[in-house]
């Protein structure tokens, strides 16, 4: 599908720009792997589930930011007839985000990682595993997204910082 949008903006019939994001997480009822296993747990005091690997680094992108930014690009003609990577904080492991989680709960949380055969075997009898299946093998190793382009081109753009994002998530959902 992007190849045939390039496809079209390169011949002039289609005035369109394409926006690329990494894992969305963030406020009210952003549906993401980290929202659903991690962040919602946290929330509703219940083990968090951490999947394939506690470690690697993952590049996620604010639900707010992503708006804000997609907002700014379509209003900049400029932009037009280009591939954007939408604005990201630095990348973190999920280990960090129990860290600051932990930090901002006062508490020490209960946490596991589901390795990826046992994601694999639940395919089997779960309609919500086989489609987290295809993007898992993404868990294994680091995520890492690269915004430079934007950040040069809209300097003035204010990202999210991922301990702020996680803050947000947390006194919102503690406020009801």
């Amino acid at each position: 599908m992007a190849q045939l949008v390039l496809s079209e903006m390169e011949s002039g019939r289609l005035d369109a720009v394409i926006c690329r994001a990494p894992e969305f997480y963030g406020p009210g009822k952003t549906q993401s792997i980290t929202n659903t296993l991690v962040l919602n747990n946290i929330v509703h005091n219940a083990p968090v589930k951490i999947p394939v690997n506690k470690d690697t680094l993952r590049t996620l992108i604010w639900t707010p930011d992503a708006s804000r930014a997609m907002a700014l690009i379509g209003n900049t003609p400029s932009a037009y007839g280009q591939t954007w990577h939408l604005p990201c904080d630095t990348p973190h492991s999920f280990q960090d985000m129990i860290d600051l989680a932990e930090k901002f709960e006062g508490k020490p949380l209960k946490y596991r990682v589901i390795p990826l055969w046992q994601f694999k075997l639940a395919t089997l009898f779960s309609k919500n595993a086989r489609e987290l299946s295809e993007l898992l093998p993404r868990y294994t190793m680091d995520n890492l997204f690269v915004s430079d382009k934007f950040k040069k081109a809209f300097p003035h753009f204010e990202i999210t910082t991922f301990e702020e994002g996680i803050r947000q998530v947390l006194v919102e959902n503690r406020a009801g």
